[in-house]
Parts: C-alpha cells; sequence; structure tokens
C-alpha cells in the first residue's frame, strides 16, 4: 500500500498540472507536430528579429519615420491577397509540397538579406521588395500548414495544440524584436538576417518530415481544375451559409476593430502617464506578456466544451479591459489591464482556431484559414485607424474606453442575434 500510494497521487496530480499549465499532449504523441510546432516557434522568433532589423535599416538609410511605416504597408497588400488565394491553393494541392515550398521561398529571401548587408548593399526599395515577398510566402505558407494541423491531432487535441501555437506567436513577438537588437547592436544588420536565415532550416526539416497531405476531395471544383477564383468565391460562399463559423470572423472583429488601442500608446504614454518611449515600450509589450502567460498557463481550456459561449465571453473581456484600461492613469494598473486583455485575446484565438479546424470539411479548411489571415492582418490597421480618428476628433481617453464599451455591446448583440453560437459543442461541431 505505502509502495503504489506515490504513484496513485502522483496520477492525481496528473490532471490538476494540466488545469493550470499548457496541455503537452500534442507535443508527446505527434512526433509530426511535435517537429512542426518546435520549427515554427524557431523561425517566428528568426522573423521577429528580422522584422526589428529592418525597421532599423530604413531609418538607417532614409531618416524617416514614414518610410519605416511603408514596411507595414508592403506587408499589409500581399497577407491580403495570397492570404485568400494561398488558401484556394492549399484546398486544391499537396499541403506538404505548398509548405515546403513556401518556407524554402522565405528561406532563399532570408538569404538576399544575409547576401546584400555582407556586401554592403543599402537600397530601401530591395528591403520594401523582400518584405513583401516574405509576406506572400507567409500568407502561402500560413493556410497550409494551418490546415494540416487537424489531420496530425485528434480533435479533441486542437485546444492544446491552437493553445501551444499561441505561445508560439507571442514568444516571437517578445524575444524576437529583443534579440535582433542585440544583435544588430552588437554585430550588424548581416548577424541578424543570418541567424534568420539559420532558424528556417528548422521549418524546412519540419515540412520535409511529414507525410503527403493531400485534400480529401478532388482537385477539379465546379468543372474548375485549378484554384482560381471560383475556388475562393467557394470558400467564401461556404462561409456564408455557416453562422458558427461566420460568428467566429465577426467576433473578433469586434475587438480588433473597435478596441484596438495600439496606434494610441505613444500618446498615452505622454498623456496619461507622463511617460517617454520605454512607457511605449511597456504598454506594447503588455498584451504580449498576457497572451503568452493566457498560453502558459491554458491547460484548463481542453475541458471546455462550449467553444461559442468562451469566444463570446472572451471577447467581451477583451473590451472590458480595454475600456478599463482607458479610464486609469496609473502605469502599473494599465499594463494589468493590458495583460489581462492579452490573456483574453489567447483564450479566444484558441477557441476560433479550434472551432475552425474542427468545424469544417478538410477540402474547404485551406480557404478558411486565408479568410482568417486577411482577417488577423485588417482587422487591427482598421483599429489602429478607428483609435486614431475617434482621438482627434474627441480625445484618447474617449477612444480607447469608447471602443472597449463599443465592443461589449457588439459582441452582445452578436451573441443575442445567432444564439446558436453560444450552444456550440465541441463533441458536436457544427459549422
Amino acid at each position: 500500500m505505502t509502495e503504489t500510494a506515490p504513484k496513485d497521487e502522483e496520477a492525481a496530480d496528473e490532471p490538476a498540472r494540466r488545469r493550470i499549465l499548457a496541455d503537452l499532449t500534442p507535443l508527446r504523441t505527434s512526433p509530426d507536430y511535435r517537429r512542426l510546432w518546435f520549427g515554427n516557434t524557431v523561425s517566428w522568433i528568426g522573423q521577429g528579429m528580422t522584422a526589428l532589423a529592418v525597421s532599423l535599416q530604413v531609418y538607417d538609410i532614409t531618416g524617416s519615420a514614414f518610410s519605416v511605416g511603408l514596411i507595414g504597408f508592403c506587408s499589409f497588400v500581399p497577407l491580403v491577397v495570397f492570404g485568400l488565394y494561398g488558401g484556394a491553393v492549399a484546398d486544391t494541392l499537396d499541403r506538404r509540397k505548398l509548405g515546403l515550398a513556401s518556407a524554402a521561398g522565405s528561406f532563399v529571401l532570408s538569404l538576399v538579406l544575409v547576401a546584400a548587408a555582407v556586401a554592403g548593399v543599402e537600397q530601401v526599395g530591395l528591403l520594401y521588395a523582400v518584405v513583401a515577398l516574405q509576406a506572400a510566402c507567409f500568407a502561402i505558407n500560413s493556410p497550409a500548414r494551418s490546415s494540416m494541423i487537424a489531420r496530425l491531432l485528434p480533435a479533441e487535441q486542437l485546444p492544446a495544440a491552437n493553445a501551444l501555437s499561441s505561445i508560439t506567436s507571442t514568444t516571437g513577438t517578445l524575444i524576437g524584436p529583443m534579440l535582433g537588437g542585440l544583435l544588430v547592436g552588437w554585430w550588424g544588420y548581416r548577424a541578424a538576417y543570418t541567424v534568420d536565415a539559420v532558424t528556417f532550416t528548422a521549418s524546412l526539416y519540419a515540412m520535409w518530415r511529414l507525410p503527403s497531405m493531400l485534400p480529401d476531395r478532388p482537385v477539379a471544383q465546379n468543372g474548375e481544375d485549378g484554384p482560381g477564383r471560383a475556388s475562393v468565391a467557394d470558400g467564401l460562399r461556404f462561409l456564408g451559409a455557416r453562422p458558427n463559423l461566420r460568428m467566429t470572423f465577426l467576433t473578433d472583429l469586434c475587438a480588433m476593430v473597435l478596441a484596438h488601442p495600439r496606434a494610441l500608446f505613444p500618446v498615452v504614454a505622454v498623456a496619461w502617464y507622463g511617460g517617454d518611449a520605454r512607457t511605449t515600450g511597456l504598454l506594447v509589450a503588455a498584451p504580449a506578456l498576457g497572451a503568452l502567460l493566457g498560453g502558459v498557463f491554458s491547460g484548463w481550456l481542453g475541458r471546455i466544451r462550449r467553444h461559442g459561449l468562451a469566444v463570446l465571453l472572451a471577447v467581451a473581456s477583451w473590451g472590458t479591459a480595454i475600456a478599463l484600461f482607458g479610464l486609469t492613469r496609473q502605469l502599473w494598473l494599465g499594463l494589468l489591464f493590458l495583460a489581462l486583455a492579452g490573456c483574453a485575446d489567447t483564450t479566444s484565438m484558441v477557441f476560433r482556431n479550434t472551432m475552425l479546424q474542427a468545424a469544417v470539411p478538410d477540402e474547404m479548411r485551406g480557404r478558411l484559414q486565408g479568410v482568417f489571415i486577411v482577417v488577423v492582418a485588417g482587422g487591427p490597421r482598421l483599429g489602429d485607424f478607428l483609435a486614431g480618428s475617434v482621438s482627434d476628433l474627441a480625445s484618447p481617453g474617449v477612444a480607447v474606453t469608447g471602443g472597449g464599451i463599443a465592443c461589449v455591446l457588439a459582441v452582445s448583440l452578436l451573441g443575442l442575434r445567432w444564439r446558436g453560437f453560444a450552444r456550440y459543442d465541441a463533441k458536436d461541431p457544427r459549422p
């Protein structure tokens, strides 16, 4: 009895640990997923380094903040255009080959940056072109990679896998720029670009080891032989007729368009907290840190079955935290509310992604993931524009607090209009 008690106690503690920390079951059970997750995590850090290095180099060459801002425009357009097209391609071709080809394209572009830095070429146009092409490669790669997850793991492990993905993205967002700044400061731009190129080999290796991932249905649809406009239109029509899937996008737009105060952080840092650029950096980092903690302590998410209701509550929590951030004038309290908003965003993302993977037939997953990229890319930029406009017309406080309240009201109205979304059950996923 005394010999088995410790084992029994350890077994009893395992569910408790899973309720607190991220569930690592997908990493333990699927070698393919484990390699894919590790390769993606490493490459995200490298991409974060390159993103900062390119911004620093553009400013070093031009001395213009406007020129730095154009980097975002150069990436935004390819993300929108190739996001939709890449999703259609992912529903017609072998997703493994598509992911491998697009990852190889990103790798080659990283080598171009290395070669230009070594040769001393300082052309802003070249940097803009590389950024645009990298965004296109990402927009093609992401739907293919996301569509693979539901084929590599059972449905009950999808929430855990999406929580692990959130850790990947937030780690890259936090650590990548910091490492990039250190490398540029110590050894120059070529060091950051070289490390980024090396990290891409992990993603390439993970893609190489995957099995073939052909979509379930034949290539031709509606009499067409390829992923043309009809394929994209079919995906949009499919989304329009599925209220639960449509709600995953509408609720995210409530948060990202109505309550996205990122553009106001430089103004808020000075006007509310009497700070400077370092204060702005803290405001930018707080939601990412909250999102990272939300992923690390996500073990309890796997026990939730009402995914639609969880999304509604998470988006409402985001809006509430943003509204409270707009009311406080103490920095530590403001950072706390931003971190809580980031944590709520992770919860929403986990369940929205899980619904897109579990409730969508395999032949449509790529196109729906393509729409997801467009929403993720476009929503925050519309939010930046709206927050800046309201701030100029009224005040930053009205823009932030009013946006948070508008988010809560909008998601509540959506929940009342499509009540079936709150009843969505992970055991019986219906689009």
